[in-house]
């Protein structure tokens, strides 16, 4: 990309001096070394303007580019109506006989430039809103583009986001609102202290996302001013840019769904990457308090999936031998069923437990 940019620099500083060495040797005093010499001074200036304007705007892609034609292009029009009314109401009225032709010519100029810079404005505030069609022509992509995910305030709060950032599945795909991020800012300075340090984990996170090299972390400068509430600003954001959502919370799931939203959820998505578990597999778990149902045990295994132990209501506390019955998929996660093992006895008839080193 250096090697690239380097090169385009340094051909147009040539084609720069060139040309103006050839205007100037092509004047009434011939190729005289004044005029090589001035040629050479006003390439190497044209050159510089150019390199210049380069680094200036070297931050704005072509997207902004093409906002701003559109928006010059707007705003022209607009002038031009501004004028074409003034015109018509000094020929309807005796302003015109009361108005120097000098003071009428700076209003129309006032005007013009009015009506153009309204124009460029609006277009650039309504940028995420501006869509060019052609009646009866649909372009598309003949391939299919890879989605832009935005995350919200639970996924931010989830450090678990920060490992799937780093597995590269997201690359150059990543948008976190600007609205959200100033809202986390507020929140790190409110009163209530669950909401403070919420806010503060959820920042720490995306310091973290930002030194990911790979990822290209970007920030969306939209905010939809006639909505408070932060969840449905980011569903209005995704919808708008035609983007995924990546969420923790069930309940924005549910207000995603609802509205036609395409989500995903940080948990389903951990569940889905759980070990599987088979129906008759023998498995070690630590039996940490009783179920609901008479002498029923849970325990968890070290991915956080519940372990229901029938059988292990006897055995709170204690690592034993279990056997695989059957595996539950619910919306906060996955369930095992097991029963106890006979081995978890001795033949002597007591109760056998390995210690937590042997699971």
């Amino acid at each position: 990309m250096n090697i690239t940019l380097g090169f385009i620099r340094t051909f147009f500083s040539i084609l720069c001096v060139f040309f103006m060495i050839f205007f100037m040797i092509s004047g009434p005093e011939g190729a005289s070394g004044a005029n090589i010499l001035l040629g050479l001074g006003v390439g190497l200036a044209i050159a510089a303007i150019l390199i210049g304007f380069d680094i200036l705007f070297r931050r704005h892609n072509l997207r902004s580019f093409n906002i701003v034609i559109i928006g010059l292009f707007i705003g022209y029009f607009m002038g031009e109506a501004l004028v074409l009314v003034f015109n018509a109401l000094l020929a309807l009225t005796s302003i015109n006989t009361s108005l120097s032709s000098h003071l009428v010519e700076g209003i129309r100029v006032s005007l013009f430039l009015f009506g153009t810079y309204l124009g460029a404005i609006m277009t650039m505030r309504a940028s995420d809103e501006l869509y060019v069609s052609i009646p009866f022509v649909k372009f598309a992509s003949q391939g299919r583009k890879k989605k832009d995910v935005i995350l919200d305030a639970s996924a931010l709060s989830d450090p678990r986001i920060v490992d799937l950032c780093n597995t590269g599945i997201l690359d150059h795909q990543v948008i976190i609102p600007r609205f959200l991020a100033k809202e986390l800012l507020a929140q790190a300075e409110a009163s209530d202290d669950t909401i403070k340090t919420r806010a503060k984990s959820a920042l720490d996170t995306l310091k973290k996302l930002e030194t990911i090299d790979h990822l290209s972390l970007r920030f969306s400068e939209h905010d939809f001013v006639g909505v408070q509430d932060i969840s449905n600003k980011i569903i209005r954001l995704a919808r708008l840019n035609d983007a995924n959502l990546i969420t923790s919370d069930i309940s924005s799931v549910q207000i995603s769904n609802i509205d036609g939203m395409q989500i995903i959820n940080l948990n389903a998505l951990s569940s889905a990457l759980k070990p599987l578990t088979k129906t008759g597999e023998i498995i070690s778990v630590k039996v940490q308090r009783h179920g609901k149902e008479q002498g029923q045990g849970v325990g968890y295994l070290d991915d956080g999936t519940m372990v229901v132990i029938n059988g292990g209501g006897d055995h709170i506390g204690h690592v034993i031998q279990t056997q695989v019955l059957s595996v539950k998929h619910t919306s906060s996660g996955r369930m095992i069923f097991c029963n106890t093992l006979d081995d978890n006895k001795d033949s002597d008839g007591g109760v056998f437990y390995s210690s937590d080193d042997d699971v």
